[in-house]
């Protein structure tokens, strides 16, 4: 996937303007939503309210994930010193936020 441009995006609303609109859409981006309209018509980012919506429903999502590997699972400050260490704080924060959702939603019988 990487080396390729996204079919859809969603931004934060501070980067909301006519300008990273049309860069974005120039780049081949057929939806893009901001978190805030900021003048710009849903229309014109997007190809329905449906999508907008969708979007916008995606990157809540994604927001409420990170502020919960913060909150709970150490990524606000990491006190290692070094890659390596720095790298294995990150996986095992991870690891762990996966097994907590993997157990909360245990698999149909």
């Amino acid at each position: 996937m990487y080396g390729r441009v996204p079919r859809q995006t969603s931004g934060d609303g501070g980067y909301a303007c006519r300008a990273n609109l049309e860069k974005a859409k120039a780049m081949g981006i057929s939806d893009v939503a901001f978190n805030k309209k900021r003048g710009l018509e849903v229309e014109e980012m997007t190809k329905s309210q449906y999508v907008y919506k969708t979007l916008f429903r995606f990157r809540a999502g994604i927001e409420a994930g990170i502020s919960w590997l913060k909150r709970c699972f150490g990524l606000s400050r990491c006190h290692c010193k070094g890659s390596e260490r720095f790298d294995s704080h990150c996986w095992l924060s991870v690891v762990c936020y996966n097994l907590v959702i993997l157990a909360r939603h245990p698999a149909p019988s």
